[in-house]
Formats: C-alpha cells, structure tokens, sequence
C-alpha cells in the first residue's frame, strides 16, 4: 500500500510540474490562449501559478512564476515523500 501511494505522489507532482512546464512552452507558440490545449494547461497550473504570481512581480515582460512553482512544488514533493 505505501508504494501505491509514493508512486500516486510522484506521479501527481510530475504531471503537474510538466503542465507548468508545457504552459511555458505553449505561451511561445500561442500567446493569446486561443488553442485548446493551451486553455487545458492553463486550468491546470493557474491554481498554482496564480497565488505566486500575487505575491512576486513580475520583471517587465518576464513571469517568474513558473519557476518558482517548480522549485516549490519539488520541495514539496520531497518533505512528503521524506515523511512517508
């Protein structure tokens, strides 16, 4: 049961780690947000990217966002999967 749950977590924050990182991609190709998979990325990652987006500004045309979600969520990842 514990290796069902280590691998349900790491799965969890890999998929979201690469919607944030597939969300940076897309906003390269379709800035405006007009193709599907664009809009299903962003209703992924805005539950996490919007809290931090209030709390750090932004440098100009440079969203720092991303990042820092990444760097959270893995530290997240590992205090949880240290706990267990």
């Amino acid at each position: 049961m514990g290796g069902f749950i280590v691998s349900f977590i790491n799965l969890l924050f890999n998929v979201l780690l690469i919607a944030i990182f597939g969300r940076v991609l897309i906003s390269w190709i379709d800035p405006m947000g007009n193709m599907r998979i664009t809009q299903i990325l962003h209703e992924i990652t805005e539950p996490v990217l919007g809290p931090i987006r209030s709390v750090i500004p932004s440098l100009g045309m440079f969203d720092l966002s991303p990042i820092v979600a990444i760097l959270l969520l893995q530290l997240i990842q590992r205090l949880i999967l240290g706990a267990l």
